[in-house]
């Protein structure tokens, strides 16, 4: 994902999505920041079209330094301070002493591209293996009374549910019982799309907002069924709908996600995560979150907005459940990057979904949290990405070994569900190996479930997928991107899901 003579540019705002828009030093940079925060843009109703980038920059810096409030009061709740006496990184003896920074960037880079920050707990982004491990992570199967999981009726009835809990009270926060009633309404039908190739239609889901009407949340579908249909047909789910390059970035060669979706005669839809609430520290007074708080702050243990996301897509799933062009038994859910930790995420909270496609989603999505590579617990714990997950995940900044969960536990819970997870070799920052690595640590879960897993320990060549289990993984030669592994990922739910 890198265009001839903008390499940098590009690395500064695609390997670092936490925070984009003070990456921005060119004009093709300034598309991707903008098409990065794409869901924090509609959900503020903001047209960027009419704003010079003076106007843009002072925008985001508010936003910025809203949230800087608002994750400061949960600090405090917590009792957390943070050292504020680190050296100013030119002058770190900790920084590596072959990295460069460019000029507008605050991040630094080595030969290579990668990106490397340093967090406010004073750790270094880590690229070297000798330094990467020195962890230890918790075994799935066993209970938290020490006893070892032996069959599936403990893991349903005991280990899952335990697993299961420190994820919602520590990491990615609650999700309220009780939720406003959502009432789905097609908007929209075009039996003409895509030059006569799909019914389109554009469904909205009205979220009942009497509670607290400062807040306007909605659930908005975009779902393409193949005009051809004569029943109900699988159908793909596209978190946030990220499924193109980016702007300014040539299209890979062949066709997109979408028409090869519709080509084997499934539906395929997207879902706007910034409608659902908005991508940032910001905006969690607003959104889903704001309205069933009534615009107080969160607690510790409330949800973040990556559980906020699965919820919305959770009743995006209710909805396609009432469609009668959607075979609801055969509903996959893909996301890439921020949006694939969310589609991990979801599922794992709902088992609904039948498959789960995972790509490049990197720290607190695929990759082992307490594994030292690229994007850590450290950065998504700062002040541009907090909002992703509860307040109590704060505590684990600079504390990784007291996590009592890993990613590979998070795989676990979509077991025995088939599950795909990829990366790239040109997207460090997103740990492939450390995907790799957790979608080993889940093995053993699906194997107890009757399921195969990857069947080796060994990380694959690039390009080679391992996908005869139903626990499948590759890690493409490129960089950011999911439309590298479509391919490979719709011959694998094939299986699942027929022609």
């Amino acid at each position: 994902m890198t265009a001839p003579g903008n390499k940098q540019i590009i690395v500064i705002l695609v390997r670092r999505t936490a925070n984009p828009i003070r990456c921005v030093v060119s004009v093709p940079g300034l598309l991707i920041a903008l098409f990065l925060c794409s869901g924090l843009l509609q959900a503020q109703k903001v047209n960027i079209w009419t704003m010079s980038r003076e106007e843009l920059a002072a925008y985001f810096a508010k936003l910025r330094a809203v949230a800087q409030v608002d994750r400061q009061k949960m600090l405090d709740l917590l009792g957390i301070r943070i050292q504020d006496s680190l050296p100013p990184p030119t002058t770190d003896p900790n920084r590596l002493p072959n990295l460069t920074q460019l000029k507008g960037s605050t991040n630094w880079y080595d030969a290579a591209g990668n990106t490397y920050v340093r967090s406010e707990w004073g750790t270094w982004t880590n690229y070297d293996e000798a330094k990467a491990g020195g962890y230890t992570l918790p075994d799935p199967l066993i209970l938290n009374n020490g006893r070892t999981v032996r069959d599936a009726e403990t893991w349903w009835k005991q280990r899952r549910p335990e697993i299961l809990e420190h994820f919602e009270k520590e990491v990615y926060g609650r999700i309220p019982k009780a939720t406003p009633k959502v009432t789905f309404e097609v908007t929209e039908t075009d039996t003409s799309a895509l030059e006569g190739r799909a019914v389109k239609k554009t469904v909205v889901g009205h979220i009942d907002n009497s509670r607290y009407p400062a807040a306007t949340p909605s659930i908005e579908i975009t779902l393409y069924v193949p005009a051809k249909a004569t029943g109900p047909v699988p159908l793909m789910v596209i978190v946030g709908g990220f499924f193109g390059p980016f702007p300014g970035q040539p299209r890979p060669q062949g066709p997109s996600a979408m028409d090869q979706v519709l080509a084997l005669g499934w539906a395929f839809a997207t879902v706007d995560t910034g409608a659902i609430q908005m991508d940032s520290g910001a905006g969690l007074d607003k959104g889903i979150i704001g309205l069933v708080n009534r615009g107080r702050s969160r607690k510790p243990d409330q949800w973040g907005v990556l559980a906020a996301w699965s919820w919305g897509l959770s009743r995006a799933l209710d909805y396609f459940e009432t469609d009668k062009s959607i075979d609801s038994k055969r509903i996959g859910i893909e996301g890439h990057s921020r949006w694939g930790k969310t589609a991990l995420l979801a599922g794992a909270l709902d088992r609904r979904w039948a498959i789960v496609y995972s790509s490049c989603s990197g720290s607190m999505g695929a990759s082992l949290e307490k594994r030292n590579w690229g994007e850590t617990i450290d950065n998504v714990a700062g002040v541009d990405e907090y909002h992703w997950m509860a307040g109590n995940f704060l505590k684990f900044g600079g504390h990784w070994a007291e996590m009592p969960v890993d990613a590979h536990e998070l795989i676990a819970l979509v077991a025995p569900r088939p599950i795909f997870v990829t990366g790239g070799t040109q997207d460090q920052w997103s740990d492939p190996h450390g995907e790799f690595l957790a979608c080993v640590g889940a093995d053993p879960v699906y194997r107890l479930l009757g399921k195969k897993g990857l069947g080796t320990t060994e990380m694959p060549a690039p390009d080679v997928a391992l996908t005869e289990g139903d626990l499948a993984f590759r890690e493409h030669e490129g960089g950011h991107t999911d439309l590298l592994d479509w391919p490979v990922f719709l011959k694998f739910a094939q299986r699942y899901f027929g022609k």
